[in-house]
């Protein structure tokens, strides 16, 4: 019994091992600067699940980048650069912005951070029903 316990405990142990690797990712590095009335770039493009690096910089006065849906609110001032990381763990389009309204233009300050849904890996079929004919039955597997 304990030699058959020992190929099957191995087993588990690298299927989470692999399964793991998934989660370990490089941060995904962007540079932010915040000046007056824009920020460069105004839209970032991420996979889902992505590690995200933002390193944000001013350039004239104090500002912030905020992404509501994430939770982050960071402030800047000129010549003090804040970096950050995050999860882009929900898919769709956020928009970010300042959120400090120094003025009109602060409030103008927008941006967009797209996270593009992960591709899912198709297994053993597909459960999208198959094409028909108007007026003809298709049958859909359970």
């Amino acid at each position: 019994m304990p030699r058959l316990l020992r190929p099957l405990l191995l087993f588990f142990v690298l299927s989470a091992a692999a399964a793991g690797q998934d989660q370990v990712s490089t941060a995904k590095p962007f540079t932010v600067s915040a000046r007056r009335y824009s920020f460069d770039p105004p839209r970032i493009e991420v996979i889902q699940d992505d590690l995200v690096k933002i390193e944000l910089h001013s350039e004239d006065i104090a500002h912030s980048l905020t992404i509501d849906a994430y939770r982050i609110a960071k402030r800047v001032g000129p010549g003090k650069p804040v970096t950050f990381e995050f999860r882009a763990d929900h898919a769709g389009t956020f928009p970010y912005y300042c959120n400090l309204q120094i003025d009109d233009g602060c409030r103008q300050m927008r941006g967009e951070l797209v996270v593009k849904p992960r591709r899912q890996p198709q297994r053993g079929g597909s459960d999208v029903a198959p094409r028909s004919r108007p007026g003809s039955a298709v049958r859909v597997r359970p």
